[in-house]
């Protein structure tokens, strides 16, 4: 039986672990270095081979970037030095077996469609990563769905709330005003807990702000669960919005699942219970009994996991498809 690795590459650290069968090895994690492209890919380098066997069949790589995966070229990239680097061709020239490149979410979606014995168990399903910004993967047929572009998945900047009234505003910066990014990230709960405490300077996120400076979206979620109501409040109305999305999600994919992952899901059944409830009542008549709603199983690791899912994946049944050329 041969093996494969993951790599799990991020703005802050990069996760190194083998997969052998239905065993993931411990992750070696290391700061990423950003000094420059080359510095990066000889940190991965150096990483692959601290990790690799003789039987190393393929590596499978997650960034944080819109990826070309017909031939692993990285388009764009905003925490990583790796902005139009043709990553596949390059990392696999240096470690000698095929590497396979995608979105870092996208795999993480693969990763939670297969249980902990690593068992396929949901053969269409979304995930959202709930972070700083909002993210997202799809796996339909079992197999991760790019899209036309390797854009697919990226669920933060679908419209979840604008006044249409009168007329339609005029678009803006990403993420857009509206979004689903801009409305349920990790950063519209921190606006939401600092509103709170400046509404409630009684409240125990009134306290904390008036102790500290300021108060973040953590310090709501521990309020909550400590009983304060002005911060529960604040949570629910983000968990509400976060509802609105996947609604969305289940009434266009109608998948088997959807998956809350990335930092939010700390906030356990605060976080999920009145998300789903919302996107039950948004559901066209039939979905609601079908779509499982249900917080990530694979935690920290499911990047890796996913990265190396992948690279298994693609050496058993590889998909083919056209290069296209992306406007910049």
């Amino acid at each position: 039986m041969t093996s494969v690795i993951g790599v799990d590459l991020g703005g802050t650290k990069v996760a190194v672990a083998r997969l052998r069968g239905s065993e993931l090895g411990e992750s070696t994690l290391r700061p990423t270095d950003r000094r420059g492209p080359d510095e990066l890919v000889a940190q991965l380098v150096e990483m692959i081979d601290e990790a690799r066997e003789d039987d190393l069949a393929a590596v499978g790589i997650g960034v944080p970037s819109l990826v070309e995966f017909a031939t692993g070229r990285v388009i764009s990239s905003v925490n990583i030095p790796l902005a139009d680097v043709p990553l596949r061709a390059v990392l696999g020239d240096q470690v000698g077996v095929p590497v396979f490149v995608d979105n870092d979410a996208t795999v993480a979606a693969l990763a939670e469609a297969h249980d902990e014995q690593l068992r396929l168990v949901a053969h269409d399903l979304v995930m959202l990563t709930i972070g700083t910004g909002v993210g997202g993967g799809i796996v339909l047929g079992g197999r991760i769905y790019r899209g036309s572009t390797g854009g697919a998945g990226e669920l933060g900047h679908t419209i979840i709330g604008l006044p249409l009234e009168d007329s339609v505003p005029e678009p803006g910066q990403f993420p857009q005003r509206g979004s689903l990014e801009a409305l349920a990230a990790g950063r519209a709960l921190d606006a939401l807990a600092a509103r709170a405490a400046r509404a409630e300077p009684s409240s125990a996120l009134g306290r904390l702000s008036s102790e500290h400076g300021k108060v973040l979206g953590a310090d709501a979620v521990e309020a909550a669960r400590e009983g304060d109501e002005v911060a529960r409040a604040a949570v629910e109305l983000w968990a509400r919005r976060l509802g609105i999305g996947i609604a969305n999600a289940i009434n266009i994919f109608d998948p088997d699942e959807v998956v809350v992952g990335g930092g939010a899901a700390a906030a356990g059944e605060l976080l999920l219970e009145p998300a789903a409830a919302v996107a039950r009542g948004y559901l066209l008549a039939g979905q609601a009994s079908q779509t499982r709603i249900r917080l990530a199983r694979h935690g920290a690791r499911a990047g890796v996991l996913g990265a190396a899912l992948l690279a298994a994946h693609e050496l058993e049944a590889p998909v083919h498809r056209p290069t296209l050329e992306v406007s910049q």
